[in-house]
């Protein structure tokens, strides 16, 4: 989009550092045709990863799915995940996927290493998946975080991130303000900070999991 045109304002929502991934100068002066939301899912691959080890202690190898077509944001999470997993005595192994057969073929690669959970990357390709991939995680009962809520309200165990619905009113926002004649230049890259964890009670008891008393008190919500 942004090789395309210099002139037409765009509204963008990003999972990653939108000055990073090259489409602003600057998150307070953008600068350009260009503005919107940038969210931390990117960044919350850590967390995630310390959310799972929590609940599954036992787990010492942890696969990461990612979308290999999309290498701004896969790079950043495989340095981000083996990073947290150094430092909790954890193995981490990347999975990829781009195509829905990909992912079946992720998923019979799990099995066959023998993962002890998995976690989800932050991405659309993915975020627009959460029925598949909750029903993989069910059928090879592996325990799964994503970063999005969709996912556990598909049946996912849980999930920790940033609130998509927020983003979406907030590019809705943008949009609207430079429909009546805001310059995208003007308006600053609005970041999302508030993340929100979801656990699902109902998937756990399937996979025989119990969640720590500490970690259902951290949770935003709780789907029975």
């Amino acid at each position: 989009m942004k090789a395309a045109t210099a002139t037409i304002p765009a509204v963008f929502y990003v999972g990653g550092d939108p000055v990073k991934l090259g489409l602003v100068g600057s998150l307070n002066r953008p600068g350009g045709n260009l503005t919107g939301v940038g969210a931390l899912n990117v960044e919350l691959g850590g967390k995630q990863l310390e959310l799972l080890h929590e609940l599954v202690p036992t787990a010492t190898d942890i696969a990461l799915l990612l979308n290999p077509t999309n290498p701004a944001l896969t790079d950043t999470q495989t340095r981000d995940a083996q990073a947290a997993a150094r430092s909790l005595g954890l193995r981490v192994f990347v999975l990829h996927a781009s195509t829905d057969d990909d992912i079946d073929e992720a998923f019979t690669t799990l099995g066959e290493k023998r993962a002890g959970a998995l976690l989800v990357g932050a991405d659309t390709f993915f975020y627009a998946r959460p029925d598949k991939l909750a029903a993989l995680a069910a059928r090879y009962a592996v325990p799964t975080i994503s970063a999005y809520r969709e996912f556990a309200a598909a049946g996912g165990l849980m999930s920790y991130g940033g609130s998509i619905t927020d983003a979406h009113h907030q590019v809705g926002l943008y949009t609207g303000r430079i429909l009546k004649g805001d310059k995208p230049a003007d308006l600053p890259v609005h970041q999302a900070t508030k993340v929100e964890l979801v656990i699902n009670l109902k998937t756990a008891r399937m996979l025989g999991l119990a969640f720590p008393v500490t970690l259902l008190g951290r949770a935003d919500e709780v789907i029975e």
